[in-house]
């Protein structure tokens, strides 16, 4: 199985990851997925939790940015009650809209870092775009119907590189496993 699906590192969720560790590895702009990674995707409008995490992320210096799939509605609500820029319908996993906002806002793609829950659309599109990636694991149960076969696919090539040891944990990363 190809690299393009070996993410920099791996979290239980993006709730799991110390914000310093962004700091530490000099990320000025984060990229996160919205479906299962914020939030469940039924959701238009941000949970509390999700509210205080993207406060946080602001406070470190660092630019919070919501990048979906879905299309304008949604995304549209639920990024602006947290007040934050987004990437709606963003065709991942080719990465070609992602790269347009990036070089549109003429960022660094060695600032940027990217975490989602789909190894399928998330971290293939980070790697197509050339920048870091965190997959972590859903956080809900319920899924789309479209995400299921995404899902099985997902599942087999997480377990072939979790044996084959390419999937690092965030924490190890850190210095504080």
């Amino acid at each position: 199985m190809k690299n393009k699906y070996v993410p920099f590192a791996v979290a239980k969720s993006i709730y799991d990851i110390d914000i310093n560790f962004f700091k530490q590895q000099n990320v000025k702009v984060l990229l996160m997925d919205l479906d299962n990674t914020l939030d469940s995707y039924r959701l238009y409008h941000p949970t509390e939790r999700a509210v205080e995490l993207i406060n946080n992320i602001r406070k470190a210096g660092i630019l919070p940015i919501i990048v979906s799939n879905n299309r304008g509605k949604r995304v549209r609500t639920y990024a602006n009650d947290v007040g934050v820029q987004y990437i709606n319908s963003a065709a991942k996993p080719f990465g070609f809209r992602i790269k347009k906002f990036i070089k549109k806002n003429g960022w660094n793609l060695d600032d940027i870092m990217f975490v989602g829950d789909q190894m399928i659309t998330d971290v293939a599109a980070a790697k197509r775009v050339g920048i870091r990636v965190i997959l972590t694991d859903k956080i809900v149960k319920e899924d789309q119907w479209t995400t299921h076969f995404n899902r099985i696919f997902g599942r087999l090539i997480r377990k072939h590189h979790a044996k084959k040891g390419n999937l690092i944990d965030w924490r190890v990363i850190y210095g504080k496993s």
